[in-house]
């Protein structure tokens, strides 16, 4: 299995700071933002990676992340999405060569979690595996709608909905297999200008090979000030606490 990281984008939503540097290398506590998907793909056994960037600061990326040894990674590679914000669906169809036909554990750049998915990860065979998680804002993310009569299924996805069906938001944490390409060469832009991973995603629920497990433990995009400043005060709390449990032993 290899692994994607998203890591493009221009991150308006948190200007003035992405006017110094990328979105994702802002610092989440004592440690850049991309350095939490990277070690949530590493402790699922994952060690070939690719990290897709874009932007004015994409250049930062390899001064900060060198060539991975450091986080136990065999082989990392980086690929440029020159659109800018085209969307997930346009920065994930950049992997279709590293992937070299084979099953990808795809991540957000911002998405910081401690949920262990080697599980998922060890026992994936095919179409596409979502990871769903109960929010208390689900305006602002893709929506899973659960089939009543069977839990394992899911109906749909809307993207950002008015009127959510469900409390169960998509992650930004997937594993496909290789067809997720040519899913991605059928999709249309939104009405967003982007290429939705939501429209992938209802490709496979339309196929009936699309599987959802749930997101154990913390997690949280870091995409807003408000989203930032939570996902900093989890990881300075865990991580301070941890640090100071073992001073005392």
């Amino acid at each position: 299995m290899k692994g994607v990281i998203l890591a493009g984008g221009l991150g308006t939503r948190l200007y003035p700071l992405t006017h110094a540097t990328n979105k994702h290398l802002l610092p989440v506590f004592d440690k850049p933002m991309v350095f939490y998907p990277i070690q949530t793909l590493v402790n699922a056994g994952i060690r070939d990676i690719l990290i897709v960037v874009g932007g004015p600061h994409a250049g930062d990326f390899i001064r900060v992340l060198q060539n991975g040894k450091e986080f136990g990674i065999d082989h990392l590679e980086f690929a440029y999405q020159q659109s800018g914000d085209g969307g997930i669906a346009d920065a994930l169809k950049l992997a279709e060569d590293f992937s070299d036909n084979g099953p990808i554990t795809v991540i957000l750049g911002d998405n910081c979690t401690d949920a262990d998915i080697s599980e998922e990860v060890k026992n994936f065979k095919d179409g596409a595996l979502i990871f769903l998680k109960k929010v208390h804002d689900p305006h602002r993310f893709g929506i899973a709608e659960i089939d009543p009569a069977d839990k394992t299924k899911v109906v749909s996805i809307v993207e950002k909905p008015k009127n959510p069906k469900s409390d169960l938001a998509v992650t930004g944490v997937y594993i496909y297999d290789s067809h997720v390409f040519h899913h991605i060469s059928r999709i249309k832009p939104s009405g967003r200008g982007q290429l939705e991973i939501t429209d992938v995603n209802n490709i496979y629920i339309k196929e009936g090979s699309l599987r959802w497990a749930a997101l154990s433990g913390y997690w949280s995009d870091a995409g807003t000030f408000e989203s930032l400043y939570r996902t900093n005060v989890f990881w300075a709390n865990k991580i301070a606490g941890k640090r100071l449990q073992e001073e005392q032993n």
